[in-house]
This record gives structure tokens, sequence and C-alpha cells, in this order.
């Protein structure tokens, strides 16, 4: 048997990471292994190194094939990441054995399947370079496999290794392949504020008591960039965030059963909530925060922002209606907030505030010589957009900065 076929034979035995065959290029690869005649062998050539190069892996072939195995979900990855350290014998040989072959197949040259293809007078094909394997996987089984085990307890498997934000939609956990780099030192002021959303947090993480949270108050104050960046200061210590589109909240119940045995800490994130009182979501994230039999599981909290405190609208025409039970309808709108264990409010700073924030933020992007132009300036720049907020500052800033590299006057913002 020619080295191409056993290879082939050697893939499809995988076991524990037999689902790598699901994947592109290894897919790709499976099937131009098998190929048994000469333009199915040249078809599958193609779409192989096309692959390759859809995910810029040309010259580094080996890196890629072998980083399958480290975002694969299977038996050893997920008990991994669940804090086991005792493994049966025979998935440990398996586990082995599976990614022993995964290296093979990661050296394999194209010189090593046109001398095995069996195919005389091929026309020129593109070539890959295979490069060397992920780190992880360097040195001798007995090196690698514990380091494997640390990886997964340390960053997931599956797609929760891969990704770090998603989104719901269509009853599915989406990845989001490229989430908001907000970083916690980019938000400056309302340190208290997002140092208790910080420390419950944290709680969390460490499997202690934590709350479900509701960051309120008015736009722009940094409510929904706190949420993205506890994810990008903690996914490394296993958090994800899966934002809840407002209208699935219904969905809820779906959501919850595809991550209750996820051995991860998930925040499942609503933006700029509010309802009006003919929503049927509200009672369904009622029943989710407080009481519900679809309440979310041990592994996930709900973080929502909203710009008001009452999360029910009530116009002035239902307060002076014709309610016989007056009170119980005012519990009402305030029932849905008052379920999140911790509210936190966040208002639009006074002016000596914003100018602080806007002195942080000039100090941070090495503006500190144009400082009294662009405290002179922030005042202007806010009355024109909308008032004083972290979000005006920063669109204030990245417009001066703009005008400083350029070489233009201040003046003109």
């Amino acid at each position: 048997m020619n080295l191409m076929k056993r290879a082939a034979e050697a893939m499809a035995s995988l076991s524990i990471y037999r689902s790598i065959l699901n994947r592109t290029v290894p897919s790709a690869l499976y099937r131009l292994l098998w190929a048994d005649d000469r333009e199915t062998f040249l078809r599958a050539w193609g779409d192989f190194f096309a692959a390759l190069c859809e995910r810029e892996s040309s010259e580094h072939f080996a890196e890629h094939l072998t980083s399958t195995a480290l975002y694969d979900e299977n038996g050893f990855s997920l008990d991994a990441a669940a804090g086991k350290t005792s493994f049966a014998p025979s998935m440990i040989a398996a586990v082995q054995r599976d990614l022993q072959i995964i290296l093979r197949l990661s050296q394999m040259t194209p010189d090593d399947l046109l001398g095995s293809c069996g195919f005389a007078d091929l026309p020129p094909l593109p070539r890959w370079k295979c490069g060397e394997p992920v780190k992880l996987l360097s040195g001798t089984p007995s090196e690698y496999l514990p380091r494997m085990a640390e990886y997964y307890r340390r960053n997931g498997c599956g797609i929760y290794a891969r990704y770090r934000a998603f989104i719901w939609r269509d009853k599915k956990i989406l990845p989001v392949a490229h989430p908001d780099p907000q970083r916690m030192e980019d938000l400056k002021g309302y340190e208290v504020q997002r140092g208790m959303a910080i420390e419950n947090t944290v709680a969390f993480l460490k499997n202690l008591p934590a709350n479900n949270c509701l960051l309120y108050g008015d736009r722009g104050t940094g409510k929904s960039s706190t949420v993205k960046a506890l994810l990008n200061t903690f996914y490394k210590d296993g958090l994800r965030v899966i934002e809840m589109p407002k209208e699935y909240l219904m969905d809820f119940p779906y959501l919850v059963d595809q991550i209750a045995t996820v051995p991860m800490h998930f925040i499942i994130f609503i933006d700029d909530l509010s309802f009006s009182r003919q929503d049927g979501t509200y009672a369904a994230l009622k029943s989710v925060l407080q009481g519900g039999l679809a309440a979310n599981p041990s592994n996930s909290l709900i973080y929502a922002t909203s710009n008001r405190r009452h999360l029910l609208r009530e116009s002035f025409s239902e307060r002076e209606g014709d309610d016989v039970h007056r009170n119980d309808t005012v519990q009402e709108s305030l029932s849905l907030a008052d379920r999140f264990g911790l509210t936190i409010n966040f208002t639009n700073p006074d002016k000596a505030r914003f100018l602080e924030i806007v002195d942080k933020l000039a100090h941070q992007r090495g503006l500190d010589s144009c400082m009294e132009q662009l405290e002179a300036g922030a005042e202007r720049w806010a009355t024109v957009h909308g008032g004083r907020s972290p979000r005006v500052a920063q669109q204030y800033l990245r417009a001066a900065e703009a005008k400083v590299n350029l070489g233009e006057s201040l003046q003109d913002l």
C-alpha cells in the first residue's frame, strides 16, 4: 500500500478527534488522499490548495492542521475543560494515537503525494509548505498530552476555545469572528461603577455567589462598553459572552440548554433593554430572572444595559388611567429591575468630571501638549454633539488627534 493510501486509512481511523474531518481543510485533505482517478485527484488537489489559501495557511499547513485539535470538542477535551485530571487509559491511548496521526499528516509534503499517487505526467500543480505544528504538540506524547489537557482547562474546547463572543440567532449560538476590542483601560471615569461589575464578574469566575447585573443610566456613559471590556479582560479565565437580542428572549430556555453542560462561564448580554406594556418578552425575562422553570444555570449570568431604571415604559395617561389597583400597577413596573441582584447607575458627568475624562483620554493619546486647547474646545464640542458623556469625549479626542496629526488647528473643531 502506498504512502497516500496509508495516510487516507489512518485519517479515516481517527476516533477521539474524528470530528476534525468536518472542518474545511482536513475534509479537503481527506478527499485528496482518497482520490482514485486522475481527474478526481487533480480536482481534489485544487480544492485542498484553495482551502489552504482561503485560510492563509499555504505557507504553514502543519500549524493549521494541528490547530484543529486545539478547537475540537470531544470526550477528552470536554473532560479536561471541566477540570478532570484523571482519564481512562484507553482514552489516553486513543488520544495519543489520534494526535500522532494528525502530526504525521501535517508533515505530508506535495512531493510525498505526487510520488505515491500513481499518476504520471501530471501538469504543474500549486504547492504548499508544511512548516511546524503548533507548539503545544511539540515533543513526545508524554510531554504534549498534559499540555493539551491544561490548554483545554484554561481555554475550553470547540467553538468556545476558538471564539470569545457569540450572538443568539435562529435558535443557534453563532460565533462573532471580530468582537469589539474595547479595553478596560480605555474607559475613563466611572471607576466605582466598573469596579462593582468587575467584582461581581470575578466572583462568578471563581464559582462564588454572583448576581445578574443591570447597568442603567444616561446614553453614552459606557454601559455596553463595560460589558465588552469585561469580556476582553477575563476571556482567558474562561469568560464568554453571548449577546441575546431582546426580541429573542422567548428563546432563553433553548439557549441555556445549549450551554448548561459546557465547562465555561457565560454572560448572557442583553443590550438596550426596555419594554412596552404590550411586550410579550417582558414576562419571559421576568420569569428567567427569578422563579421560572428555565432559570439560568450556574455557569451563566445575565448582564443587561438600559437607559432607564424602570424597564417597563409607562405613559402619563397610563398613570392617570382607571386601574382599580393602582399600587399593583406601579409595583409591576418596578418588579423586573428589582430582580437583578446588582444594579449599577451610570449618569452623565458634570463639567469637571467631563474635562477630567477628556484630560485622561488626551494623555493616553499623547496629546498633553495640546491640553489647554482641548479643554477649551471640549465644552463647545459637547454642546454641539449632544451633551457631556464619555462617548462624546471619545469622539472629540478622535477628531482632535486627527487634526493634530494633520497639522491643523484645534479651533476648527
